[in-house]
């Protein structure tokens, strides 16, 4: 039986961890979780906050998937959109999915992202 998601891996070009760090870290907030030093050595980052892990793994032949993202839930939907906006990273809003706002956004090296909050009554 599953339980949880431990993490969700998405990958990166060789050579993007410092754009990927400050993007993780200084825009969305996450804190850089060290990785054991057998994968460290394959390159790439680790991020989290509280039980959500995001994990960056280098593909030599990297290209960023058009459609599939992770759904990261943010509390105060409309600050963290302007805290990205602020950074110069771009969202478009989303109304199509019923109980939630939502905006989708790509980190840089295009990976899509998905942020969402519940719509309270």
């Amino acid at each position: 039986m599953i339980t949880a998601v431990d993490h969700v891996q998405l990958a990166a070009p060789p050579g993007s961890e410092d754009a990927l760090r400050a993007f993780y870290v200084h825009v969305l907030g996450l804190t850089e979780l060290p990785k054991p030093p057998a994968l460290a050595a394959r390159g790439g980052c680790w991020f989290g906050t509280g039980p959500v892990q995001l994990h960056l793994g280098i593909e030599e032949d990297f290209r960023p998937a058009r459609k599939a993202h992770p759904g990261l839930c943010v509390t105060g939907i409309d600050a963290f959109a302007a805290r990205l906006t602020g950074h110069g990273v771009p969202v478009e809003w989303d109304d199509d999915l019923p109980g939630h706002r939502r905006f989708h956004s790509r980190d840089p090296v295009g990976n899509r992202l998905e942020f969402l909050e519940p719509v309270t009554a």
